[in-house]
């Protein structure tokens, strides 16, 4: 029986706010179930992650560095929305702006998180202490897409989004993947109406971000014998 407290939950990470429902024949999490065996991990429950893997034996007590990649956003293929209080579609730069600020978001919050007390340090070269973060938000869904200075726009939903972490930690020199986790979140489950704008969206993003953050932090900490919150 293989615990996530030595083998490390990959940090899904990543965020901005997030997506809705996808067809199972499309989603991350159903294309994860049936080919995970592949690089030889194994299926394993870690309280918070929808999906969790990791490679039996495999511990995370010596590493105490982490370099996080760039993290890819891709949105949901029917997104297709207007601009917050417009019929007009958002164009290409739009939606790019959108795109790389969920990415940065999800990559500050993991950095954030890991970084605090000193305790681990978030580096660029690879060694024998230090894991790679390989990050990417999956299926992106902003209800509100609010592309408009912030106060110039008024828009209610329920949601905020949706976005699904999945992330791979890997063994900075060999490339060794060590766990692997998918995990979907959406924004705001109040299910009451809330206004939505781009600070709104942001601030969902490092929720969410900070939250899958938090979860490697502790795996980090339980393998090296440590109660931190």
């Amino acid at each position: 029986m293989h615990k996530f407290t030595t083998i490390a939950a990959s940090a899904a990470l990543a965020c901005a706010a997030l997506l809705p429902a996808v067809t199972v024949a499309q989603s991350p999490r159903a294309a994860l179930e049936e080919g995970m065996s592949h690089d030889g991990l194994e299926k394993i429950k870690v309280k918070g992650i929808d999906l969790a893997y990791s490679r039996p034996g495999a511990s995370l007590a010596g590493y105490n560095k982490l370099i996080i990649d760039p993290v890819e956003v891709a949105f949901r293929k029917d997104w297709d929305p207007n601009r917050t209080g417009s019929r007009m579609k958002l164009d290409t730069k739009e939606r790019e702006d959108i795109r790389t600020g969920v990415a940065q978001v999800v990559q500050e919050e993991f950095a954030k998180e890991i970084g605090k007390g000193g305790t681990y340090q978030v580096v660029t070269e690879a060694g024998p202490d230090v894991l790679r973060l390989r990050a990417s938000i999956a299926d992106l869904y902003v209800n509100a897409p609010d592309t408009m200075t912030a106060g110039r726009t008024r828009t209610y939903t329920v949601s905020a989004g949706e976005m699904t972490l999945v992330g791979d930690l890997v063994d900075s020199e060999s490339g060794q993947v060590i766990a692997r986790v998918v995990d979907r979140r959406e924004a705001q489950g109040s299910g009451m109406m809330t206004l939505t704008n781009s600070v709104v969206n942001r601030q969902e993003a490092s929720i969410i971000a900070s939250s899958w953050a938090r979860i490697l932090r502790k795996r980090l900490d339980a393998a090296h014998g440590s109660d931190r919150k």
